[in-house]
């Protein structure tokens, strides 16, 4: 019997999302999405059209297009971009739906109306490093286009995105006609730190390619915010926060901006059988650097017992003095965490 084909092309992959999206409907639900579904008709979608693309699918904040010329892809961006500022410009910021853009150029998997690829994962990754307003390209993109536009780039170097083995190189594009419409700014001031050590736990990750597993997964993000919420030496962010995010592809940089968190707790889960397997990394925002990863595996013989691994530290102690995040285990001799190089332990137990 014959294999089936796998229907591949190369094109242009545009991938957008709205800023901010989840503190916009935070504080006005109706009207933001009222507002997104007009942006989406009067400009997005017509535009997309006019330059020969095509809308692959959207999301509630964002969408993925594609094009048969790249240079079709950026004009379509920049135009865009160009007549959601114009719209802005009297729009006060907190109110401001403005979108970032990121675009590629690779091969892509068609299956029925839908793509994948790296390609496509990173159009994703690109638009996660556009400013707000901005758009961001591959250096394929910018090689091709670099002459037929009048826009210029600026060099933003080799980006290390998630899930992607290889350094992308990254360009922001600078809009040399957008020299009479004002500069557009992030749609809010980040949210203060708080006087306390901050950290959100992200909805970690099902990537078992079974959909049932998802309350594991859930359950298992849920005990985490738990276990580290019985100390009060630090803060918290709650699961309702945190889960607004989950199946998003959003930049860490916007979480820490939205929820006024340094540390970023992230991870995924992968089942096979009965035996489960449990990543985590612990990301400070402010350096951009991880500080902490780990795997564990377990056997699936109760899941109760699996939920929060054995070993779960009982607090995240953050050394703000020295910036350090410290994990302390619960007395097993395999946790599932480990600690830092150079402890820093709080000469006081907090009382709960």
């Amino acid at each position: 019997m014959a294999e089936e084909r796998v229907e591949r092309r190369l094109t242009a992959i545009l991938a957008a999302d709205v800023v901010g999206y989840s503190r916009l409907m935070g504080a006005d639900e109706e009207g933001t999405l009222a507002a997104l579904k007009m942006h989406r008709r009067e400009v997005a979608d017509p535009k997309i059209k006019e330059h020969r693309g095509r809308i692959v699918h959207t999301t509630g904040d964002g969408l993925l297009g594609e094009f048969a010329s790249v240079v079709d892809a950026v004009r379509c961006a920049v135009e865009v971009q160009r007549e959601m500022a114009a719209r802005n410009a009297d729009v006060p910021a907190k109110r401001r739906i403005d979108f970032r853009i990121g675009i590629n150029l690779g091969d892509i998997i068609i299956d029925e109306n839908d793509i994948f690829g790296d390609g496509v994962n990173v159009a994703a990754r690109l638009e996660a490093l556009a400013e707000p307003g901005g758009i961001c390209v591959s250096r394929v993109v910018r090689d091709q286009v670099r002459d037929k536009l009048a826009v210029s780039f600026e060099d933003m170097g080799e980006q290390q995105v998630k899930n992607i083995a290889r350094p992308v190189r990254a360009y922001r594009i600078l809009f040399a006609e957008w020299a009479g419409v004002p500069p557009i700014l992030p749609d809010t001031a980040p949210r203060p730190l708080p006087d306390r050590p901050s950290i959100a736990v992200l909805p970690f990750k099902n990537v078992s390619g079974d959909p049932e597993q998802e309350y594991f997964v859930d359950g298992l993000t849920e005990d985490i915010i738990t276990a580290l919420s019985k100390w009060r030496w630090f803060l918290v962010i709650a699961r309702n926060s945190t889960f607004a995010y989950k199946g998003k592809s959003v930049g860490l940089q916007e979480v820490s901006r939205d929820l006024g968190v340094r540390y970023i707790l992230e991870g995924s889960m992968r089942r096979v059988e009965q035996r489960v397997r449990i990543t985590s990394q612990l990301i400070d925002i402010a350096t951009s650097t991880h500080l902490w990863a780990e795997r564990y595996d377990r056997d699936l013989t109760d899941i109760f017992a699996c939920s929060v691994p054995p070993g779960f530290p009982n607090v995240i102690f953050v050394e703000t003095r020295h910036r350090e995040v410290c994990f302390f285990p619960a007395g097993r001799s395999s946790p599932i965490f480990g600690l830092c190089s150079t402890l820093s332990y709080p000469t006081k137990k907090p009382r709960l």
